[in-house]
Parts: structure tokens; C-alpha cells; sequence
């Protein structure tokens, strides 16, 4: 490996290693504190500062700060607003409350949302320097990035953080380490032509041009509607693996001891799945990749629904099996779909608007539906309430809305697949 790749995968290791110390377990926390009807505002604020932050920071980064220099400033900022949450947990053990820890918390997410795209500018210019071909070398770099997303929540786990503010402290502490490191990296450069550009050009808004489009405009809606899955299980796994632990049988399983570990099995299977993206798309095209991932979803919560830390343990393994095809064939071949469909000229901005659907308005509004659900069946039930059969009931619902998105996503989304010969 040559020195500017073994640079980069570190660069990339504690990227996703700052989110992985808390993005799991954070629901875990939050329900020690009785905050667990709130937790999906903390979900869901990711979703809203990515309408706006990361964008906003692209162009700072275009026009007055190198990009690995905003890197720097925004986790160093982001690492203290997580560590300043940490210390007032600790400070206010028993009695957190809401709006002061939500603060704290949204300014630092504020902060790291943007750092993924700004990793990847940085990613991309070093290795160009380098005469690299980025499509070639980039994807092994980034999977340690999910690596170090997985190092993070086993870390969180066996040093006894899952349920404590000490996970604020790991991810804010990692975060201050890679403000320092972004500024070894190769110097990014700024637009000093004086262009000016219009708000609508540089937010990228001119991509919403597609909706004009009938089946591009299906494509972004329906990707919203799946985007209303991906923090689900983010936010609520763990909390319902341990709620098992209330049961004597159950109380010392491996599945409620180890939950941030077993959770972990999922970022594993997104490793692997992701090798299987140029195949299923070659042979099958986009409509059924998506309909695949929209699948994998239902059976995700499906077996969610239907195991438990006993006979039912091999179907929470499934669970954390079919993540990767869940989560993978619908983010990355979406991505590769809207690169392929779109004109050069809004390619930019287009994944732009994917990921504003996805992650933006898709994961907000779906965690913020997904806590009515949930405080309904399981955290508003009086004291005493067989709080496991609410937990079921959720997941089963989450499991018929994927269902019903896949199937109107069948009948109603057109693309003719030419089959590659290679």
C-alpha cells in the first residue's frame, strides 16, 4: 500500500469511527435517563442539519478555507460539543434534561455531518495528486471506514459505555484526534477565479429540475420513502435487545450483555455486500436491486419482530445479515443510478438531491414517525405493561410499511433493464 493510501484509510478509519462510538448506543443512554421517548429527535436531527450543513460547508470550502483545513475546524468543534455533552451527563446523572442535552448534541452533529463529504474532497484530491484513478482506488479506502464505525462500537461495549455518557466523550475525543490529523493531509484547493454564482447554483437546487421527469421524480420520491428506514434500527435496536434483559432467562444472554456487538454484525454484512453491487446491477439492473433492498428492510424488522436472545437468536443474526443488503443495495446503487441517468452538467448536484432525500428528508421524517410508534407501544405504557410485545409490534408495523413501499415501487417505477454481457 502506498504511503498516500495508508494515510487515507486512517483518514477514513476515524471518520466513521467518531460516529460509531455513539450512533448505536445512544438509545441505550438516553432510555437509562428516561429520555426514551425523545430519542427520536436525536435520530432525526441528523437528517435536518444534512438539508443545509453539508452544502453550506461546500462552498465555504470551494471559496475561502482548503478543504482538509474546514475538516479540521468542524471536528474540532464537533469533538467538543460531544465531549461538553458528555460532562454535562455526567454532572446531571439521574436528572439529564432534554433541551440542554439536545443542544449540545445538535450543535456537535452540526458540525460533523458536513466532515463526511469534506473526508471524501480530501480523499479525492490526494489521490488525483497521486495520478490514482479514484473509482479504482477510493472504495478499499473506504471500507475502513466502516471498519473503524465497527472498532468503535465494540470499544463502547467491552469499556462498559453503552448506557453512560462516556460514549460522548470516546466519539468527541476521536474527533479532536482527527482535527489534527486532517491538517497533515495534502493541501485541497479554493475557486479564486471570482465566478459568482447564484444561491440556487451553488446549494445545488438546479437538480430539482429531474422532478420534470416523470420516472426520475418517482425514483427520488420513492427513494425518500425508504429513506424513512435507515436510522430505525440505528436508534432503536439496542434499547429493544436489552429490554429482554428484563426477563430472568434472559438477563445474562450474550445478545443483551454483548447488544452494541451483536448490532455491530450489520456494519459487517455492509463490508461484504457492497462487492456484490457491480454483479446484481450488471445482471438484474436498478428496479430490481431496489425492489432487493426494499425486501432485505422488511425482512430486517421482520425478524427483529419474531426473535429473541433464545431459539429465536438465529433470526436476529439474519436481521443483522440482510442489513447489508438493505442498506448497501439501496445507498450505493442508488447513487450509481443517479450518476449513470443525469446529464454531466447536474451530475453534482443530483447526488445531492439523493442524498437530501435519503438521509435529509427521508431518515427525519421517518424517525420522527417511527418515535410516535414507539413511545405508543412501548415507552407511554404504564409501569408493569409487557413492554417486549410493544417492541414486537413496532417492528412488525416498520416491517409492512418496507413491504407496501415495495410494492408500489413495483408497479409503479419503469426501467428497462439491458443485461451486461461482461
Amino acid at each position: 500500500m502506498s504511503n498516500i493510501k495508508f494515510r487515507l484509510t486512517l483518514l477514513n478509519f476515524l471518520e466513521f469511527a467518531v460516529w460509531g462510538a455513539y450512533l448505536i448506543s445512544m438509545g441505550l443512554y438516553l432510555g437509562s435517563e428516561g429520555l426514551g421517548s425523545n430519542i427520536g429527535w436525536f435520530y432525526s436531527v441528523q437528517g435536518f442539519v444534512s438539508l443545509c450543513m453539508p452544502a453550506l460547508m461546500g462552498i465555504v470550502a470551494d471559496k475561502w478555507i482548503q478543504a482538509q483545513r474546514l475538516l479540521a475546524l468542524c471536528h474540532l468543534l464537533a469533538g467538543l460539543f460531544m465531549i461538553a455533552c458528555c460532562f454535562y451527563g455526567l454532572q446531571a446523572a439521574g436528572h439529564v434534561e432534554f433541551g440542554t442535552l439536545f443542544t449540545l448534541y445538535t450543535l456537535s452533529v452540526a458540525f460533523f455531518m458536513p466532515t463526511i463529504a469534506l473526508t471524501n474532497s480530501v480523499a479525492y484530491n490526494a489521490l488525483e495528486k497521486e495520478g490514482m484513478d479514484t473509482v479504482k482506488a477510493f472504495p478499499p479506502i473506504r471500507v475502513w471506514g466502516t471498519v473503524g464505525f465497527i472498532c468503535s462500537m465494540w470499544a463502547v461495549n467491552l469499556l462498559g459505555f453503552k448506557s453512560t455518557p462516556y460514549q460522548f466523550a470516546l466519539s468527541g475525543g476521536l474527533s479532536l484526534l482527527m482535527a489534527l490529523y486532517s491538517l497533515t493531509m495534502p493541501a485541497c484547493p479554493t475557486n479564486q477565479s471570482g465566478e459568482k454564482k447564484s444561491l440556487v447554483d451553488a446549494l445545488g437546487l438546479r437538480a430539482f429540475a429531474l422532478f420534470k421527469d416523470y420516472r426520475m421524480a418517482l425514483f427520488f420520491i420513492f427513494s425518500m420513502l425508504l429513506g424513512s428506514c435507515l436510522q430505525i434500527t440505528n436508534g432503536y435496536a439496542t434499547s429493544y435487545l436489552e429490554a429482554w434483559g428484563a426477563l430472568p432467562q434472559y438477563a445474562d444472554s450474550l445478545m443483551v450483555k454483548y447488544s452494541v456487538i451483536v448490532t455491530s454484525i450489520s456494519q459487517m454484512s455492509e463490508t461484504l455486500c457492497i462487492l456484490l453491487i457491480p454483479f446484481c446491477l450488471s445482471r438484474f439492473g436498478i428496479k430490481k436491486v431496489m425492489l432487493m433492498a426494499m425486501l432485505a428492510w422488511t425482512l430486517r424488522f421482520g425478524f427483529f419482530a419474531i426473535g429473541n436472545p433464545g431459539p429465536g437468536f438465529t433470526f436476529i443474526i439474519l436481521s443483522m445479515i440482510v442489513y447489508g443488503v438493505a442498506f448497501d443495495f439501496f445507498n450505493i446503487s442508488g447513487s450509481l443510478f443517479v450518476d449513470k441517468e443525469t446529464d454531466l452538467s447536474v451530475r453534482n448536484s443530483a447526488q445531492g438531491l439523493f442524498m437530501m432525500m435519503t438521509n435529509g428528508f427521508g431518515a427525519t421524517i421517518g424517525m420522527l414517525c417511527a418515535q410516535l410508534v414507539v413511545n405508543h407501544y412501548v415507552f407511554d405504557l404504564p409501569q408493569g405493561s409487557d413492554v417486549l410485545t410493544g417492541w414486537q409490534t413496532c417492528w412488525y408495523i416498520f416491517a409492512a410499511y418496507a413491504l407496501v413501499v415495495a410494492i408500489l415501487f413495483a408497479i409503479l417505477f419503469r426501467y428497462k433493464h439491458v443485461r451486461s454481457e461482461e
